[in-house]
C-alpha cells in the first residue's frame, strides 16, 4: 500500500468514526517475544542451565499443564520462519530477548559461546534484510542457575555480573542494534518471584528479598546503561532503557485515594523514581512508610535498603525513553482487621495493608490475573507524565490471552480498544508515545500457565515437530493497523 493511499484511507476512517484515529508520523509498530518462551534448544550446543530450566524440570507441578520450554516454539532452529511471519505482518521492529546462558554458558564472561553468538547474529541480520529493526532485551527472567546458586538478584555482586554480560552483548551486536532494553519487568523478577514462590527461582521470602532485589536490579540496569552510554553510544548512537510492568491501580472509594497512591509508588515508583525523577532515590512516601513498617516488624533498619549518594547519581537519568509494559488494572482498598491480603503486585500489598479487587465491568481473560480495562493504559500514561515530566514513552508490551483458534475476535477488539486509548493519550493529553508492541508475535510458553494461555498473533501447533505457525485474524487486523497507520474498525463492529 503506497503512502498516499495510507493517508487517504486513514482520513476516511477518521471521518467514519468521528475522531482522529491516525497515528502521528514516525510512530512505530512491532511485536515481542522472550528467549525462554520461544527458543527451545534448552541444552543445545554448550548452552548453560537457567533458573527456568531448573524450575520446570524439578517442579513441573508449578506449571498449569506440567509443560516446559525445552522445545517451546523451537525458534532456535526455526528462526527463519519467525522472520517470515514478522515480515508478513509488516512489523517495523521485532523485540526479542537474548538468553544469558546461550551467550555465556557459565553465566560469567570467561566463555562466550560461538553457537549462541552466531544464532543471534543470524536472527539480527535476517531481520535487517527484511527491513525490520531488532529491539533487544538483554535480560527477560532467565538468570543462569549458576548465578542463582550464589544468591541471584539478592547478591549485590550481580550488579557486576550483569554489567559484564551486558558489555559482551553490546560488543557483539551494538553495531546493528539501535534499541536496547536492559532488564524486563523488575517487579516480576523481584516481587512476583519472592512474594509468591511460584516464579523462578521458586523462593518464597516476601519480607526482605523483594526490596534488596529491587535495588540490585536498578543498580545493574544503571551500570549497563552507563557502559552503553560511554563506550557504544558515541559509535552507534542507539537508545537504551529498562522496561517496567505497570498495573493501573484505582481507588475503590474516595477514602482509598491516599493508599492507592502509595500502592502506585510501591509498584511504579520503586522502579521508576530512582531512574526518571529529577531528585533520584526511592519515592519519599514509600521510603517513609517502609521505615515505619520495618520498625513495627521489629527490624533495626528499613527492609528497603537505602541508596548512597553515589548510587543515587549512578541510577538517576539512565534512560532514553520510558518503556511501559501494560496489561491490566486493579481496584485498591484498605484491608479490614485480620483480613487475608494476597501477594504483591497482583493480589494485594501486605506491607501497605492494601487489598486489590476487580471492577465488575472488567472482562476476565483466560489468564487468571488478567482483567480488561482499556482506559487503564491512558490513565497510567497520565500518571507517569505527572510524576516524571514530558518524557518519551514506548509501549513495549500489550496484548490479550485467549484459548486456541484462528478467529480471535476478542484479541482484535482488545487491540482496537487499547490503541484507541493510546491515541487519546497522544491527541488529547499530548503524550509523546512513539511506539507500540504487540505481545506476542506467536503463542509461546506462558510461564506458570504453560501452553494454556495463547497471546500470539500467530497460532503455534505445539504437537507438530515443525511447530507450525498459522496466522490468526488478529495478525491480519494488526497488519491493517500498520499499513494504514491508523486504528481501523474491527470486522466485528457492525455485527
Amino acid at each position: 500500500m503506497n503512502l498516499s493511499w495510507q493517508v487517504a484511507f486513514s482520513a476516511l476512517m477518521a471521518c467514519a468514526w468521528g475522531s482522529d484515529l491516525t497515528f502521528p508520523p514516525g510512530f512505530k509498530f512491532g511485536a515481542a517475544s522472550a528467549a525462554y518462551q520461544i527458543e527451545g534448544g534448552w541444552n543445545a550446543s554448550d548452552k548453560g542451565e537457567s533458573i527456568w530450566d531448573r524450575l520446570v524440570h524439578e517442579n513441573p507441578e508449578m506449571i498449569g499443564d506440567r509443560s516446559n520450554g525445552d522445545v517451546a516454539c523451537d525458534s532456535y532452529h526455526l528462526w527463519q520462519r519467525d522472520i517470515e511471519i514478522a515480515s508478513e505482518i509488516g512489523l517495523h521492529f521485532y523485540r526479542f530477548s537474548i538468553a544469558w546462558t546461550r551467550i555465556l554458558p557459565t553465566g560469567f564472561s570467561d566463555k562466550i559461546s560461538e553457537d549462541g553468538k552466531n544464532y543471534y547474529n543470524r536472527l539480527i541480520d535476517g531481520l535487517l534484510e527484511k527491513g525490520i529493526n531488532p529491539v533487544i532485551s538483554i535480560y527477560h527472567w532467565d538468570l543462569p542457575q549458576q548465578l542463582q546458586d550464589l544468591g541471584g538478584w539478592v547478591n549485590p555482586l550481580i550488579v557486576d555480573w550483569f554489567s559484564d554480560y551486558a558489555r559482551v552483548v553490546f560488543s557483539l551486536y551494538a553495531d546493528r542494534v539501535k534499541t536496547w532494553i536492559t532488564i524486563n519487568e523488575p517487579t516480576m523478577i523481584c516481587d512476583e518471584s519472592y512474594n509468591t514462590g511460584f516464579f523462578a527461582p521458586a523462593i518464597l521470602e516476601p519480607h526482605i528479598s523483594p526490596y534488596v532485589c529491587a535495588k540490585n536490579v536498578l543498580l545493574a540496569h544503571a551500570k549497563a546503561w552507563r557502559i552503553y552510554d560511554e563506550e557504544y553510544r558515541p559509535k552507534y548512537n542507539g537508545e537504551i532503557t529498562l522496561a517496567n510492568h505497570l498495573i493501573w491501580y484505582e481507588p475503590l472509594g474516595e477514602e482509598d485515594f491516599e493508599l492507592t497512591e502509595l500502592v502506585r509508588q510501591n509498584l511504579v515508583g520503586r522502579y521508576s523514581h530512582p531512574v526518571y525523577s529529577k531528585e533520584g532515590g526511592w519515592p519519599p512516601s514509600l521510603e517513609k512508610h517502609m521505615e515505619e513498617v520495618s520498625r513495627r516488624k521489629g527490624f533495626q533498619r528499613s527492609v528497603l535498603p537505602p541508596f548512597t549518594r553515589e548510587e543515587i547519581d549512578l541510577v538517576k537519568g539512565t534512560f532514553d525513553f520510558y518503556a511501559m509494559n501494560h496489561y491490566t488494572s486493579r481496584l485498591v482498598r484498605k484491608a479490614e482487621p485480620s483480613e487475608h491480603i494476597g501477594s504483591f503486585p497482583l493480589n494485594g500489598a501486605p506491607d501497605l495493608e492494601a487489598v486489590f479487587e476487580k471492577d465488575p465491568s472488567w472482562s476476565i481473560t483466560t489468564s487468571h490475573w488478567f482483567y480488561i480495562n482499556p482506559e487503564g493504559i491512558r490513565r497510567q500514561l497520565a500518571w507517569l507524565r505527572k510524576e516524571y515530566g514530558d518524557i518519551k514513552f514506548w509501549i513495549t508490551e500489550n496484548g490479550l490471552s485467549t484459548t486456541s483458534g484462528l478467529e480471535d475476535r476478542e484479541r482484535i477488539e482488545f487491540y482496537r480498544d487499547y490503541l484507541k486509548e493510546v491515541l487519546l493519550a497522544i491527541n488529547e493529553d499530548g503524550q509523546k508515545v512513539t511506539g507500540y508492541t504487540a505481545w506476542t508475535l506467536m503463542d509461546n510458553f506462558e510461564w506458570n500457565d504453560g501452553y494454556n494461555s495463547k497471546f500470539g498473533l500467530y497460532e503455534v501447533n505445539f504437537t507438530s515437530p515443525m511447530r507450525t505457525r498459522r496466522q490468526r485474524a488478529s495478525a491480519r487486523y494488526y497488519k491493517q493497523i500498520i499499513d494504514t497507520h491508523s486504528v481501523p474498525k474491527s470486522p466485528y463492529d457492525d455485527l
